[in-house]
């Protein structure tokens, strides 16, 4: 029986065939957009963000019978994702893995401006905008992965509960308690208190 390959470079240059089971491309015509999307503010380049997001499903279609025995193809597949964009970025030179990189600051920016927009209209502070934006970007920085990427994915790329669910191969419960622990702990940061039942529910 032929193993999995290793390397997803190795078939970088393979199309999936039309033969590709029907919930290959079911899967493919849901989490292309936001795979897509998420790549782009990580990357800051829409030709790169692209290639790895197509390459990613390349891979993913090579290893499909792999893929279905997994407990959870969603989350198997975002696993993966941003595997390659960490190794993408690190051929950059970049160590995703660091707050003050030009990716993880850039994902920050593009998620501050909603959720500032979020606080002001729950919390109603009058406080400078220049202070909110910058208490703001350093408290996002130092949330953990998780809460990031929810962040990220609800309020940067504007996706409700169900589809970041559905991206990041979690149940929606686990979204809205992440989102209202990311919430409460950006508040905490800014020095805002923070009303529990506030957090929308969709």
């Amino acid at each position: 029986m032929t193993e999995p390959p290793s390397d997803p470079a190795e078939h970088a240059t393979r199309e999936p065939s039309d033969t590709m089971p029907p919930a290959f491309w079911a899967f493919h015509r849901q989490y292309h957009p936001p795979y897509l999307e998420y790549a782009r503010i990580q990357l800051g380049d829409d030709d790169a963000a692209r290639d790895l997001v197509d390459g990613t499903f390349i891979y993913l279609a090579v290893v499909w019978g792999t893929v279905t025995e997994q407990a959870s193809v969603g989350s198997y597949a975002w696993a993966l994702l941003k595997e390659r964009v960490w190794a993408e970025l690190a051929i950059k030179g970049r160590d995703p893995a660091a707050a003050e990189t030009m990716a993880f600051a850039r994902a920050v920016r593009a998620a501050t401006d909603p959720i500032l927009d979020s606080f002001r209209a729950q919390f109603r502070e009058q406080i400078t905008e220049l202070e909110e934006t910058l208490g703001l970007f350093g408290a996002m920085a130092r949330l953990p992965e998780r809460q990031f990427d929810v962040i990220v994915l609800q309020f940067a790329l504007g996706f409700d509960t169900r589809t970041t669910a559905l991206v990041m191969g979690i149940r929606e419960a686990t979204v809205r308690s992440t989102r209202r622990t990311a919430k409460r702990r950006l508040a905490a940061e800014l020095g805002l208190d923070v009303d529990e039942d506030s957090d929308d529910e969709e």
